[in-house]
């Protein structure tokens, strides 16, 4: 993701889309009140209100089930009130206990990092099913397993991810509303603010989400609605181009970045909120910069390196460098998590195999706040990005209706997994390629032309 799937719906695991016309009918009831005069606790209640009635889009009778953290329950409990003003019918809320994570690392027995509670997965899944919404607030601790055997976080990571399949599928497809929030934690704080007092730290990254967020703002559901309406602007021209490639060039350690991305047959370019198939809509994503699409996999060629690290269940994952041919990694490297990085892409076949491209200028609020977030919902809205892994069928032409066989002939990807990383830069420049080969400026210095 874009849609971030993107990655709390699976660590409470994990991300991204409005045809032309839709429109979002919301009105905060907290008045209209000067920034400045805003407490913390009104700014978190705005957040849990856009959260509800922007981001999911939760109707009145339907069922939530929302995955955090315990450091989190500040923001979960008023988005529960939210909901329930909102008129939704159950809240469930799974909590996790990072500190009991890390008692499974300490004295589990081997066997058990490959077993996930599937009972319960299957059981998100059925209220998914049965009309459920999705909800995910993010803010781990980015390097909670830095220290823990690569090994038997690759194993326990893959079978989250099998058990979380069935579930992950109805996301992917956005056949229910969803979406992904952020809360600003001690253990998150201290890693984007590593010199500050915690207090201090954990004041300035609230600051920040509530920035991206928009809820600082006179207006939070207006300023969502203009933003909203600027990324369907960009995806429709997008659309209209039907370029059949783009070429992404940066200059950088070794080779850099010269990339070639074929993209998907009866692609379709998204960017900003969508209809779900229960007819909800939603944003999945807040924030959200991006505009994205699914490339074909089976084109994609050259060299790339990431231009952030990336936070990978636990793990920091810094300075990768990839090699494509005819699709497929066949050749990563990266300077800190390597062994991290070779089990993700050893999931299955198609995590060699892109899933995701999406185009984000370096002026995007979230860059030019110069923070690394070590937070994917975060970093990748400050860069242009590509994805290893599972495609979103709803970036195809009726990809919804499609089955697996005419997914994959189209060029969309299957895999266990979906994990963004960040490629853009102010030294990017990319390339659209048409049908006849011609190459069509898209952006320069990270910047759209």
């Amino acid at each position: 993701m874009g849609p971030a799937v993107r990655h709390y719906l699976q660590d409470f695991i994990t991300c991204a889309c409005l045809p032309s016309g839709d429109t979002l009918e919301v009105r905060m009831s907290t008045p209209t009140l000067e920034i400045t005069a805003l407490s913390h606790e009104q700014k978190l209640d705005r957040l849990a209100e856009v959260a509800i009635r922007v981001g999911l889009g939760l109707a009145p009778g339907q069922e939530l089930v929302m995955t955090a953290t315990l450091d989190t329950l500040p923001l979960v409990r008023r988005i529960t009130e939210q909901a329930y003003r909102a008129g939704g019918s159950l809240v469930t809320t799974l909590l996790a206990d990072e500190e009991s994570q890390l008692l499974r690392y300490k004295y589990g027995s081997n066997e058990s990092f490959d077993y996930a509670p599937s009972w319960l997965y299957e059981g998100m899944a059925n209220a998914f099913r049965t009309g459920a919404a999705r909800l995910a607030v993010a803010g781990g601790n980015p390097s909670l397993l830095s220290q823990e055997d690569p090994e038997k976080v690759g194993r326990a990571n893959r079978a989250v991810s099998k058990a979380y399949r069935p579930a992950l599928e109805l996301i992917t497809r956005h056949d229910i509303n969803w979406t992904i929030v952020a809360a600003a934690t001690p253990a998150w704080a201290a890693t984007v603010f590593p010199d500050l007092p915690a207090d201090e730290a954990l004041t300035r990254l609230w600051d920040a989400i509530f920035a991206a967020s928009r809820v600082d703002t006179p207006d939070p559901v207006a300023a969502w609605k203009a933003h909203d309406a600027g990324l369907h602007r960009r995806a429709d021209l997008l659309n209209q181009k039907r370029y059949s490639a783009l070429h992404f060039r940066a200059p950088g350690p070794g080779t850099g970045t010269d990339l070639r991305v074929g993209l998907a047959d009866d692609h379709r370019w998204l960017g900003g909120g969508t209809t779900a198939g229960n007819g909800r809509y939603c944003i999945p994503n807040m924030p959200t910069e991006e505009v994205f699409t699914t490339p074909h996999k089976d084109r994609v060629q050259g060299t790339v390196t990431s231009t952030k690290p990336l936070s990978h269940q636990g793990t920091m994952i810094e300075e990768i460098a990839v090699r494509f041919e005819a699709g497929r990694v066949v050749e990563a490297k990266a300077a800190r998590g390597q062994e991290v990085l070779q089990r993700m892409i050893d999931t299955d076949d198609g995590a060699r195999r892109l899933g995701e491209v999406a185009l984000v200028p370096h002026s995007s609020p979230i860059a030019q706040s110069n923070l690394l977030f070590s937070n994917t919902l975060f970093d990748e809205n400050a860069a242009c990005h590509i994805a290893l892994g599972q495609a979103y069928s709803s970036c195809l032409k009726d990809g919804d209706k499609l089955t697996s066989e005419q997914l994959a002939m189209v060029g969309a990807n299957d895999s266990l997994i979906h994990v963004d990383w960040m490629i853009g830069s102010g030294a990017m420049d990319v390339d659209g390629i048409t049908s006849s080969g011609d190459a069509e400026a898209l952006m320069r210095l990270g910047e759209w032309v």
